[in-house]
């Protein structure tokens, strides 16, 4: 097949492909950047393999599933293991996650947002419920303090109080 698409110049790129047990259909699995008439190419793998030939085109997250790879977590690529089907992932996911906005760290291998902020982000939005905003006053033992920063993960605020002094208070105490 990559020496088909090769010989007839067509702008497609072969990931993958699965044969049937009984061999009786094959299925080529393809990227491009636009549609891509391959009639000619399904017919020349006709000819050679004698059996039902698809060719269906997938995405960059779909190529990433099938390809593998590591994430920059160090672990296999979440699309590839533990999310059997990634709802859509958004801007907001890392926002509320507190992580940077830079592309290049929120970006998977696919080159799109990470499917992982999808896996995690309702377990942010759970473990934040009882943690006050950034910015809300709030009362403690101490007296007022102002809410200044987060850690959603250790379940702690960071706040200034009264005085100027800066202190770091577990949510669940408040």
């Amino acid at each position: 097949c990559k020496e088909r698409i090769q010989v007839r110049n067509l702008p497609m790129k072969l990931i993958d492909l699965e044969c049937a047990f009984d061999k009786s259909k094959i299925i080529f699995y393809f990227t491009a950047d636009n549609r891509v008439d391959f009639r000619e190419l399904v017919r020349d793998l006709v000819q050679k393999f004698k059996t039902r030939i698809e060719l269906r085109q997938i995405g960059a997250r779909q190529e990433t599933r099938l390809v593998k790879g590591l994430g920059i977590c160090g672990r296999e690529v979440c699309c590839a293991n533990s999310l059997p089907n990634v709802e859509r992932v958004s801007i907001k996911m890392a926002k509320e996650q507190g992580m940077s906005l830079n592309p290049e760290k929120i970006s998977g291998l696919c080159g799109r947002l990470m499917c992982c902020l999808a896996f995690e982000y309702e377990g942010y939005l759970e473990m934040r419920k009882g943690i006050p905003k950034c910015g809300k006053t709030i009362h403690t033992p101490a007296g007022c303090a102002k809410v200044i920063r987060q850690n959603v993960l250790r379940g702690e605020i960071a706040v200034i109080m009264e005085n100027g002094k800066e202190v770091t208070l577990k949510a669940k105490d408040l």
